[in-house]
């Protein structure tokens, strides 16, 4: 099987209404700052209601990680679930706009296209209120075997394991993937998820996962310790390749060889957060996946995050193949 995507990525298909928000709106909704939190299509529409006016864009972990695989000069292609409406109509749009291919048919009759609130602090933390929807229907029937055979690296994203059926999506595509010598990256999401199902992504990481993207916050949860260094020697255990960030502090990549340590790019003011780990997991995955070294990978990965985190929104305003060329990574 020819080799005709550099990523394809399984994900939630979500279009992001993100607006600017005081830290006392966070507080008094009841909402955890700088946390995702699901809600109900009730909720979701309540919140709406009090939001301030902001910006509507298609989002969703993994496709905004295909959009920066993309800006990169990277071939994409991103397999969820949006329904026959509006924004579903609107999500499938985006993604084949920008190259990447979203053949996945719409969901006729159920929960509509899924959609996330995010609010953003003037600090540029971004706190998220997901509604769901038609995204949590994604089957393991929804897998495309073809495309999974022919990507270089498949991208399955942490927040899609709350779903039972998504989980088998994941087994699936984990099976076609070895099965064709191909990589298999699963990025841990958030910390919710890492307590919701601790257990069962131990098990997944051990065994399927060749390449694991977390934060700070998620592998220390996912090893049930505050010590970082402890954390990320029992990762280093467990998958032959990770990378793991820290805000500020940059990144930390694992092998099994060695531990590198990656400096975050310098950001002139953070706006918003959002975005940007899956805008690193877009450099480091499109350095990868050219055969690039580690530590280049990690260069990568750092200048797409501090692109993002610059403005509102949580794909790339700029190339990023433009814009590593300007700084010779």
């Amino acid at each position: 099987m020819p080799e005709l995507y550099d990523v394809a990525a399984i994900g939630n298909a979500i279009v992001d209404v993100i607006a600017p928000a005081t830290d006392e709106f966070i507080a008094a909704n009841g909402l955890d700052k700088g946390a995702m939190m699901l809600v109900d299509a009730q909720q979701s529409q309540a919140l709406y209601a009090k939001m301030a006016p902001g910006m509507e864009t298609s989002g969703g972990s993994a496709a905004n990680t295909i959009a920066g695989l993309a800006s990169f000069g990277g071939k994409g292609a991103f397999m969820g679930k949006v329904a026959d409406d509006q924004l579903g109509g609107v999500f499938a749009h985006d993604m084949r706009a920008i190259g990447a291919r979203f053949e996945n048919a719409p969901l006729v009759g159920g929960p509509a296209t899924a959609v996330s609130m995010i609010n953003v602090t003037p600090d540029g933390q971004r706190t998220m209120c997901t509604y769901l929807g038609a995204s949590v229907e994604f089957t393991d029937a929804d897998v495309d075997q073809a495309v999974v055979e022919a990507a270089k690296i498949v991208y399955l994203e942490g927040y899609l394991f709350d779903a039972e059926a998504a989980r088998r999506a994941f087994a699936k595509a984990a099976a076609l993937a070895h099965g064709s010598g191909r990589m298999i990256a699963l990025t841990l999401s958030d910390s919710f998820v890492v307590e919701r199902h601790r257990g069962a992504l131990l098990g997944f990481i051990e065994n399927q996962v060749d390449l694991l993207f977390a934060n700070e916050a998620e592998v220390t949860a996912l090893f049930e310790t505050d010590d970082f260094d402890v954390a990320v020697a029992a990762l280093r255990e467990r998958v032959t390749l990770a990378a793991v960030t820290r805000s500020e502090k940059g990144s930390v990549i694992l092998s099994k060889g060695e531990r590198l340590t990656v400096a975050a790019e310098p950001v002139e003011k953070v706006v918003d957060t959002t975005g940007a780990g899956d805008q690193y997991a877009a450099g480091f995955m499109f350095g990868l996946s050219r055969g690039r070294p580690l530590q280049q990978c990690g260069k990568l990965a750092s200048l797409a995050a501090a692109e993002v985190i610059s403005h509102y929104g949580p794909r790339p305003q700029v190339s990023l193949q433009d814009l590593a060329a300007s700084r010779g990574y």
